[in-house]
């Protein structure tokens, strides 16, 4: 049995796939129709989400699947005091895989340990987010056609931001990649991100202020949003919240070429004219995500379709 805490948790050949695979199901959906029956995913969201929990969802059932689970952490027994642990060893009982997002980073890696079934870390805390990255990797590979010698433009809060922080990891094992680290200094890559993976590694990168100075030598600018439950106060919040925002005027110094993502959701960082841009493919990315979803459930699970 295996469980799903990082990107790093898979082998670059088990990536690619898991990345052929989710592209399988994107060209031929109705061989997977039912490859699930009869199995149930649970997703625990202990903090509020639309993409990540509905894209597990909707993975499980196109693949015949059932789903249960809880929404917030105010609608499970985590009201009542109960631990994580306990709560996993619960759900053991009721269903096949968990999908699991939590506030306090660590604590998929916790129920994944009293667990009996596969846990995939939906998010946890400003910590990982692997099914992200999955989703974020797919895209690139099938908009660009390749994940190696690519020059990759982050944006936003680095600092608190768990899809780039996973996102790093996952694309510092591809060779010829480069990254332009684009925040105010109070949003910065965390020294545990850029010391331990950037420069041990030896992977080529800059940190810069202006969006503007990046966007001419980027391959994909992945933008984020600046991150008001992080924060401590709303006075910070409110002085970072529109720090960068992406415009068609700053778009006409990117290449023709280039690819914008963002997790979503998003606030004030992308205009909505650019939506129509044929470089903006967050919305595809968001499709993607369901792939991807669907053929790590079986990967985890462990079935074959033939």
């Amino acid at each position: 049995m295996r469980h799903l805490m990082s990107p790093l948790d898979f082998s670059v050949e088990e990536v690619e796939q898991v990345l052929d695979l989710a592209k399988d199901i994107e060209m031929n959906p109705k061989k997977y129709a039912h490859a699930c029956d009869g199995k149930k995913i649970a997703t625990l969201f202990y903090e509020p989400s639309t993409r990540t929990r509905l894209s597990f969802e909707a993975a499980m059932l196109n693949l015949g699947g059932s789903v249960l689970g809880f929404s917030s952490a105010d609608s499970s027994s985590a009201s009542k005091g109960e631990s994580v642990a306990d709560t996993i060893r619960v759900i053991s009982c009721y269903a096949d895989i968990v999908a699991m997002r939590h506030p306090k980073e660590g604590a998929p890696m916790v129920a994944a340990s009293k667990s009996r079934i596969p846990v995939i870390n939906a998010g946890d805390g400003g910590h990982q987010h692997p099914t992200q990255t999955l989703a974020d990797l797919l895209t690139i590979r099938s908009l660009k056609g390749r994940l190696n010698n690519l020059t990759i433009g982050l944006c936003g809060d680095l600092k608190f931001g768990r899809t780039v922080h996973s996102l790093i990891n996952a694309l510092v094992r591809y060779t010829g990649i480069r990254f332009v680290l684009i925040s105010p200094e109070e949003l910065r890559l965390p020294s545990y991100v850029r010391e331990d993976v950037l420069d041990k590694k030896h992977i080529e990168y800059k940190e810069v202020t202006r969006l503007e100075d990046a966007l001419p030598e980027l391959d994909v600018l992945y933008m984020t949003r600046v991150q008001k439950e992080r924060f401590f106060n709303e006075e910070d919040y409110v002085r970072m919240k529109d720090f960068y925002i992406l415009d068609k005027k700053k778009l006409e110094l990117a290449p023709s070429d280039m690819l914008i993502l963002h997790p979503l959701p998003r606030v004030n960082e992308i205009a909505v004219e650019v939506d129509d841009d044929p470089r903006a493919v967050y919305f595809k990315q968001v499709q993607y995500a369901v792939y991807v979803r669907m053929a790590l459930i079986l990967t985890l699970l462990e079935v074959k379709v033939c």
